[in-house]
């Protein structure tokens, strides 16, 4: 297990490949699903060509789909990255897949899946400890059943067992509650590994590094210098098939709720006592704990509808996707204001805004500093924001005011920038699954959601959520490809966060 005090950005491989001697088995509950064969078993493979799994590891896939393990290897192999000298290998790594179907509820298919996973132990190091990892790759509805009989049936005697869930987790803070207390009573906490893909993510990994390991932020970092925290996703396209699933979940759980306020928390946090990953995820309890729920006077919800010149996915609205009722009022967009109640941020909005069909793909944190005080330049200063754009071409740099070049006594806006695509050459960076999976096989848990910090979240967006659904809200339609909500900005505005719209980010030119 990674030791406590480990630097986030080491990798202790010893305690991976150290121990010859010892099983692995990693176990795909979900097997034939989409999340498995187009994230799951690439990671896999990655960190399997990459010598960055214990040796001799196997992965045994378990699915009701009927199927063989050759169907599983068919199925899989396409989403493999495999370079011009990796063929062999590849085929290495097939062989260690295995496949068995079998019902998620039914005892005695689970003590089948137990004898099967002994049986590769034995073969992989007879008589010796055996680690084994369960990846619930699976409808939230389905957990309880398949890790009850996890525990029944499936538990190594002789090593660990750890069990990586994916979410969402509940859906609102007593589901939530029920999930969590059923995991708690099969298994301890440092058993549980709650995914949250973002939180793998390179720039999100940098936060921390960012904020504590340079003086020149420590000053400013506070509501003395800081107007306002905007955190912003986009995608620019609809559900693609998923709007039966969407209707359920909307934008505020699917990524309001967990991604951007795991990001609002490691902007927010105080500086932990060490990089150990309790030290960490308490700093992240003690922001939550001092936010009052989010209030339904500063949120701004949207449905998107089909563009009318559109062509292909943007003609399609979302009531009109496959599986989506027609009169849903579920939300594909959402803007909400929350507050950090203590010291360092009292008074300085976290503004989050989150949607699907707009204009560009994007993640990015927006740090807007207040502006310049006694300003001798005639009210022509910008003020200055410091970014984190996490997706895509990750790129960290700051916006700031500068005279412009020549004989022109003017000032304009510019920036500093490490774009890191142009930064460092030939840069690969892991996907944020292949990050996570290897941490699991680590025992590092700082990425990973722990329960207190579940139930603090789901605090904050209970009541909004039970607001808008039981009221029936109707979200404001906008169309297919536009930048965001009109009363979105307006909502940023109040709260007093400044869009200028005179400067764009662009990456530099080589």
């Amino acid at each position: 297990m990674a030791s406590p005090g480990s630097s986030p950005g080491s990798t202790p491989m010893m305690e991976l490949t150290g121990a010859p001697n010892v099983a692995h088995i990693f176990v795909v509950f979900g097997a034939s699903g989409d999340l498995a064969k187009r994230k799951i078993y690439p990671c896999l493979w990655l960190l399997y060509r990459d010598g960055l799994l214990p040796p001799g590891t196997k992965f045994l896939g378990y699915a009701r789909s009927v199927m063989t393990t050759e169907d599983l290897r068919a199925r899989i192999t396409p989403f493999l990255k495999v370079g011009s000298g990796d063929q062999e290998m590849k085929e290495n790594f097939l062989k260690t897949c295995t496949y068995m179907p079998g019902s998620y509820t039914d005892g005695a298919a689970f003590e089948k899946l137990n004898a099967e996973m002994s049986r590769l132990e034995d073969e992989m190091a007879p008589e010796q400890p055996a680690n084994r990892i369960f990846y619930l790759a699976l409808p939230p509805q389905i957990f309880m059943a398949v890790t009850a009989n996890v525990k029944k049936a499936c538990m190594s005697t002789t090593g660990y067992n750890r069990v990586i869930v994916e979410k969402p987790f509940g859906m609102d803070s007593s589901s939530s509650a029920v999930l969590s207390n059923h995991l708690s009573s099969l298994f301890v906490e440092d058993q549980i590994y709650r995914i949250d893909h973002y939180l793998g993510k390179e720039m999100v990994q940098n936060l921390l590094v960012l904020r504590f390991a340079n003086t020149v932020f420590t000053p400013a970092w506070s509501r003395s210098a800081i107007q306002s925290v905007m955190i912003t996703f986009k995608e620019p396209f609809g559900l693609r098939g998923r709007a039966s699933y969407f209707h359920d979940v909307g934008i505020i759980r699917d990524v309001m709720q967990n991604h951007l306020l795991q990001l609002l928390c490691l902007i927010a946090m105080e500086k932990p006592a060490s990089t150990s990953p309790d030290d960490i995820r308490d700093e992240k309890v003690k922001v939550l704990k001092c936010m009052s729920p989010i209030t339904p006077d500063e949120v701004v919800t949207g449905q998107y509808v089909a563009d009318p010149n559109g062509e292909g996915e943007s003609a399609v609205g979302f009531r009109e996707d496959p599986g989506c009722p027609p009169d849903s009022k579920q939300c594909t967009y959402a803007a909400a204001v929350g507050w950090v109640r203590n010291e360092r941020w009292d008074g300085v909005p976290f503004i989050l805004k989150c949607g699907k069909a707009l204009d560009e793909r994007k993640a990015e944190i927006r740090i807007q500093f207040r502006p310049v005080a006694g300003d001798i330049f005639g009210g022509r200063c910008q003020r200055n924001e410091f970014v984190i754009r996490v997706q895509p071409k990750e790129a960290v740099y700051m916006k700031m005011m500068v005279k412009r070049p020549g004989r022109d006594t003017g000032m304009f806006e510019s920036e500093m920038d490490l774009s890191y695509h142009l930064r460092y050459k030939d840069l690969n960076l892991p996907d944020a699954y292949e990050k996570l999976i290897q941490d699991v096989f680590l025992g590092n848990q700082m990425n990973f959601v722990r329960s207190d910090e579940l139930a603090e979240a789901w605090r904050v967006f209970t009541p909004l959520l039970h607001h808008i659904e039981g009221h029936q809200i109707e979200p404001i339609k906008y169309q297919f490809g536009v930048r965001g909500l009109p009363e979105a900005d307006t909502l940023a505005a109040k709260v007093g966060h400044h869009y200028s719209g005179t400067y764009s980010w662009s990456t530099p030119h080589l």
